[in-house]
């Protein structure tokens, strides 16, 4: 797909793949398994099953909602080392962030990926996210959970915004494949990577999740793939331009953002 799309000289996330229909009650559950997820992010697929039976939203086994859950790219998260999926062959870098002072533009990035259902079928949201200001510089919709779409998040945002001294993401085979990491090493960016199930790492990213999928997501039944794109950038821009967070003074993150970056050019 990625070749086809550089023969017709076409961004790859303007091209989706035809995906295999998924069914209503499967997708019913998904949202309910996604819910509960972003609430108690340690369940795994054997609690869920239980809590989602003794509730009478389904009956369906551990294993097929292990099965789900796979598909939407999610996993149990622990304070320890899960049983998260990472590619055997790819190489693990360490967690740079651990007692460092992040209190400027551009100094730490974040990425992360999450499923975002709609009303036949589901698709991937991915952003980066400045860690300090909490601005999402970039972000991208996919069909399919491959690494070509995050890079194209992330060359946008350097791009526009120059480059970060760190980037953190999990473990995940997007972000720790040789196209990812190579990416990064050719802008000379030090990368970091959460311990292995470790939700807390990321948590300002998580956080972000919890909003859009709140906020917009679960508000509106998108029809489609440009709906979905729709709904994704017109919540995003109200949350970098007029939501304001109270860790970061009951500013936007666009005011915080771009103060920084005036005072630095100022300096």
């Amino acid at each position: 797909m990625k070749r086809q799309a550089e023969l017709l000289k076409i961004s790859r996330s303007n091209v989706y793949y035809l995906a295999v229909p998924t069914s209503q009650s499967d997708l019913a559950l998904m949202r309910a398994i996604d819910e509960l997820h972003l609430e108690y992010p340690f369940l795994g697929a054997r609690q869920l099953r239980t809590i989602l039976a003794r509730e009478r939203q389904s009956q369906a086994g551990r294993l097929h909602i292990g099965t789900l859950m796979a598909k939407m790219g999610i996993t149990a998260l622990y304070r320890k080392p899960s049983t998260s999926k990472r590619h055997p062959a790819h190489k693990i870098y360490p967690y740079l962030l651990r007692n460092l002072a992040i209190e400027r533009a551009n100094h730490v990035w974040a990425m992360d990926i999450t499923y975002l259902p709609m009303q036949r079928g589901f698709v991937y949201l991915a952003a980066v996210m400045d860690w300090a200001t909490r601005r999402v510089l970039s972000w991208r919709v996919s069909n399919t959970l491959t690494a070509d779409f995050c890079v194209e998040a992330v060359e946008e945002a350097i791009a526009r915004y120059g480059k970060p001294e760190i980037f953190n993401t999990d473990q995940g085979t997007q972000f720790t494949s040789d196209a990812f990491t190579g990416m990064l090493h050719g802008h000379n960016i030090a990368i970091s990577m959460d311990g292995r199930g470790c939700w807390r790492d990321n948590v300002f990213v998580e956080r972000l999740w919890r909003s859009i999928k709140y906020e917009e997501v679960y508000l509106h039944a998108y029809d489609g793939v440009s709906a979905a794109k729709a709904g994704v950038g017109r919540y995003l821009a109200f949350y970098n331009r007029r939501r304001p967070h109270t860790a970061i003074g009951d500013r936007t993150p666009d005011e915080a953002y771009f103060t920084q970056q005036t005072l630095k050019n100022a300096a």
